[in-house]
């Protein structure tokens, strides 16, 4: 994958107040550089088209700050749109001086012109106003550079789908194309019983790395009956394999009936190992769960909870989300561990059971897909609070920052899928500026 290229683009003319523009010139480079060193800077202000034009030349930028260090007409804007088609932040300086004497900068004027341009070209944009040491302005600039850091690395990701989703369970397919043209993403897909057919032909020998590993990350996985143990390890070792050989950073998996019937293990604990060994795993088969895991362990870099919205608590401003036992072992409260059971339903394990543990920020995600073929981005953020498990699986409760009553009568009468992605700390900013850069429409509770 070609690297991540941030480009900072500081255009002006010279009949503005040439020592203020250099100050806030010399800024701005040592903030940015400050949040990526990988930011390239022009050696200096940008203050002619001729000058723009060669200092873009030899460029491939991945994002651009756009800044007016001065006003600056429509025809800066134009030749950066002209020559490249990748997200851009419009970044306003602060006027320096208001004293009723000159007018030093005037870099607002020049953003209502490189916005109007912009609108012009129909290309959408991240706008942010503030000298280059305000805390809100890094902030903003933070979000935007990992937004672009993320849908950059989003073209190179290779997603799976093992196995077809369950009979009504159609919002979880994916295709190709979609995902392709919106995402940037490559879906490859290979039916379950492939992979079945792959785990039942490994040597119990070949297993034992993949079965120590689960003994040891897990608590009472040694009350599974042996077979299942093995045939556990087994299903690691075949995911596993197939994950190293065809470069695949998510994947999307059936899990019933047919790891029940055809297999007798489910593939719920397989998909709990994935997580932790920092593959995006969903179940069900949900490939839009699966790239919304994946862009919540981009950006936390940790592994997100995946389930089902099935309690609301009114009184404690609550909704509690569980699945069938697919957790990442490290996200189980620590005082019980990651504790194995049986599937709720089938009573057949090794599958995962545990409450989760608390952490104080919490983002709730889903990249949604409309009826029509569209996109949009669930966001809401809270608190994961210290609750035990609260149903035969892996649970989680996040106490929202809005009234939880009124986002889920709001989020069902949307029509949002029944999957929905936990992630630890706020990264509702980021999110929202991903959405931007894929021009999709965010629910933002």
């Amino acid at each position: 994958m070609k690297e991540f290229t941030p480009v900072y683009v500081p255009v002006g003319v010279p009949t503005f107040h040439m020592e203020s523009a250099q100050d806030a010139f010399i800024r701005s480079c040592t903030v940015l550089k400050a949040l990526d060193p990988r930011f390239v800077c022009p050696a200096e202000k940008l203050l002619s088209i001729d000058a723009l034009k060669a200092y873009l030349e030899p460029l491939d930028p991945d994002l651009i700050v756009f800044q007016n260090l001065t006003f600056a007409n429509a025809a800066y804007m134009s030749e950066v749109l002209r020559k490249f088609n990748c997200p851009v932040v419009l970044w306003t300086l602060r006027e320096p001086v208001i004293d009723g004497g000159r007018l030093r900068l005037n870099s607002l004027t020049g953003a209502y012109s490189a916005a109007n341009t912009l609108r012009a070209f129909n290309r959408p944009f991240f706008y942010t106003f503030g000298a280059p040491e305000e805390e809100s302005l890094k902030h903003d600039l933070l979000d935007l550079l990992t937004a672009a850091k993320l849908r950059h690395a989003m073209r190179s990701l290779k997603i799976a789908a093992i196995g077809h989703t369950p009979q009504g369970f159609g919002f979880g397919r994916a295709l190709d194309g979609e995902m392709m043209n919106t995402f940037g993403a490559e879906l490859v897909s290979i039916e379950a019983r492939e992979l079945i057919d792959r785990a039942k032909g490994y040597t119990d020998g070949e297993c034992a790395p993949y079965l120590e590993k689960t003994a040891c990350l897990t608590c009472g996985f040694d009350k599974t009956p042996e077979k299942n143990r093995l045939d556990h390890a087994r299903l690691y070792k075949a995911y596993s394999d197939f994950i190293a050989e065809n470069g695949v950073g998510a994947l999307a998996s059936r899990c019933w009936p047919d790891f029940f019937t055809a297999f007798g293990t489910p593939v719920c604990t397989v998909l709990s190992m994935l997580n932790d060994d920092g593959v995006a795993a969903a179940c069900e088969a949900d490939i839009y769960g699966a790239l919304s895991m994946w862009a919540g362990m981009q950006i936390s870099g940790s592994p997100v909870f995946f389930g089902d919205p099935v309690s609301l608590d009114e009184g404690e401003n609550t909704i509690t989300f569980w699945h069938c036992g697919a957790a990442a072992c490290s996200l189980a409260r620590k005082d019980t561990g990651a504790v194995v059971g049986v599937h709720p339903n089938r009573k057949i394990g090794p599958a995962m059971d545990f409450g989760c543990e608390a952490f104080p920020d919490a983002t709730i995600f889903r990249i949604g897909r409309e009826p029509d073929g569209k996109f949009r981005f669930f966001l809401c953020e809270g608190a994961a609070l210290s609750k035990p498990k609260q149903f035969t699986g892996t649970s989680i409760v996040i106490q929202t920052d809005n009234p939880a009553k009124e986002i889920v009568m709001d989020s069902v009468c949307k029509g949002f899928e029944p999957h929905f992605v936990v992630i630890k700390g706020r990264h509702a900013g980021t999110l929202e500026a991903l959405a931007g850069f894929l021009g999709l429409p965010v629910c933002r509770y």
